[in-house]
């Protein structure tokens, strides 16, 4: 069972080394009533911080599979992390499941929370995808961008070129609000492309070792891997920060530190940024 609190406080004990000292646990996950619907969400609010740092899960991932990252960012700045439509105790949607849809429930989601932009986005495999829609529409709200063995545009084909047992495996082995987003990966991805590059923005992108590791928990049919494919996605950010690991695609579980690096750098730059254009 997940406990944010007990992590913490466990976090904490090793940094002071002594069961007595003074250290703030973190809140659980609330379930919250938005637009209509129940969202179960983790916020640790940071009041001397003004970095806000949002995080996206991958396919079939709820709050937990972002271990202890969340809470040891805690620490310094401000975090939010939730269940989409369908994950965990987040009740199941009837809107569409493009990435779209996805971003601007997002954003009445932290409206609703009361934090307010320029967030730091973190999206791990299809929440990157999702992460990177929302940076591409909205650049005025996005410091900066983390993508943790991201899926990218046209890595996944469209779901009718899947093959025939890849779509009856699918279907079996997904609830139906994972399959709907699955559905609409490849057209998600089309929006992507569609607008304008970010690439002013400080971005730093984790590759699990080897690259040619799913990106979605779906059939190999499913997917592009050709060279073509590759290139087309070294294209996309061509000023980010690469950075390979021998982790696993849970890498925030499996090498937490180096996604917690990741996003530190992140903060920093964009604070540099900042701090150049005044």
């Amino acid at each position: 069972m997940f406990k944010p609190a007990l992590i913490l406080s466990t976090f904490c004990l090793s940094l002071l080394g002594a069961p007595g000292e003074a250290c703030a646990a973190a809140p659980a996950p609330v379930v919250d009533t938005i637009g209509g619907r129940q969202v179960e969400s983790l916020t640790i609010r940071h009041p001397a911080s003004k970095d806000v740092v949002v995080f996206e899960g991958g396919s079939r991932n709820t709050i937990d599979k972002w271990g202890t990252v969340p809470e040891q960012l805690g620490l310094d700045a401000t975090v939010f992390a939730y269940n989409r439509p369908g994950y965990g105790n987040s009740s199941v949607a009837a809107t569409p499941r493009d990435g779209r849809t996805i971003v601007e429930e997002l954003r009445e989601v932290l409206r609703h929370k009361g934090l307010r932009p320029p967030y730091v986005l973190v999206g791990h495999s299809l929440g990157g995808l999702y992460m990177q829609l929302f940076a591409r529409a909205y650049p005025e709200e996005v410091k900066g961008l983390v993508l943790v063995d991201s899926l990218y545009p046209r890595m996944v084909k469209p779901v009718e070129e899947f093959p025939l047992w890849s779509r009856l495996a699918g279907q079996l082995g997904f609830s139906r609000s994972v399959w709907r987003e699955i559905e609409k990966i490849d057209e998600t991805g089309d929006m992507v492309l569609g607008m304008k590059g970010i690439d002013d923005k400080p971005i730093v992108r984790l590759v699990n070792r080897p690259t040619s590791s799913t990106a979605v928990a779906v059939d190999f049919g499913a997917f592009r891997m050709d060279e073509d494919t590759r290139k087309q996605v070294r294209a996309l950010y061509p000023k980010a920060k690469i950075v390979v690991a021998d982790s696993s695609h849970q890498m925030a579980l499996t090498s937490p530190e180096i996604v917690k690096a990741a996003i530190q750098q992140v903060i920093s730059a964009a604070g540099k940024q900042s701090v150049a254009v005044r």
